[in-house]
């Protein structure tokens, strides 16, 4: 039967040495017979929020967010942004929103390679020009991913209009790139030992220190750092 792990952290092993990859916790946003798709949670970029609104040209309407690092996400399309974040309902929305969401700017662009670990190409459903009968659900955003599990991914423009007048969603991770399996090929890692699974916890990604990420991922399997070595099994 085939695993979907939709809302599953990957954890790597100590057998994933690159840069990219090692020790790092990813979030996967998408895993069907097509593919898989996520975000590197644990991998900090040097770039605040503020800077990247500066880029961009917007104001960071949000001072909470202000010092918040951009992560690495992943390998592929490195200069677009992935906004993940809470699943927008009255609860998690910071100030005013506007239900009239602006025109899509999709970033997720074209797809990127396969080969390296996280590097294949995007599941098609993800790309806000490519409607099909994946679950792009209706979101105040013009482009957002609903994730069984309560998160969303927002991949337009109108996300950071919204945090730069004060509003939007109240937690988020703002990364540059995501990782990407084609079909079969994060199955065949796993299969490999080079991934532990495990149900995602969202507390992980928005409330645990940057650094304490990982340790925190591998507690939700009852396992210790100390505990893995590159011949362990996965979960």
């Amino acid at each position: 039967m085939p695993i979907n792990l939709t809302h599953h952290f990957l954890i790597a092993m100590p057998s994933l040495m690159d840069d990219t990859f090692s020790k790092s916790v990813v979030y996967m946003c998408e895993h069907s017979e097509r593919g898989a798709l996520g975000l590197v949670i644990n991998k900090p970029s040097a770039m605040s929020m503020k800077a990247l609104f500066e880029k961009v040209d917007l104001p960071l309407g949000r001072e909470d967010l202000s010092a918040t690092p951009v992560f690495q996400g992943g390998p592929v399309h490195t200069e677009r942004g992935f906004v993940l974040h809470e699943a927008l309902r009255s609860h998690s929305v910071v100030g005013p929103s506007d239900p009239s969401p602006s025109s899509p700017s999709s970033p997720l662009g074209e797809p990127g390679e396969p080969g390296e670990p996280g590097s294949a190409q995007a599941a098609p459903s993800l790309s806000a020009d490519e409607p099909d009968d994946s679950p792009l659900e209706s979101s105040i955003y013009a482009s957002t991913l609903t994730i069984p599990g309560g998160l969303e991914m927002t991949t337009s423009r109108d996300v950071l209009e919204a945090l730069s007048t004060g509003a939007g969603p109240k937690r988020v991770l703002i990364s540059l790139g995501y990782a990407a399996w084609a079909q079969g090929q994060l199955e065949s890692e796993i299969a490999e030992n080079s991934w532990l699974t495990v149900d995602a916890d969202p507390a992980v990604i928005f409330d645990t220190p940057i650094e304490k990420r990982y340790d925190k991922a591998l507690s939700l399997l009852g396992l210790e750092s100390w505990m893995i070595s590159p011949g362990a099994g996965h979960a």
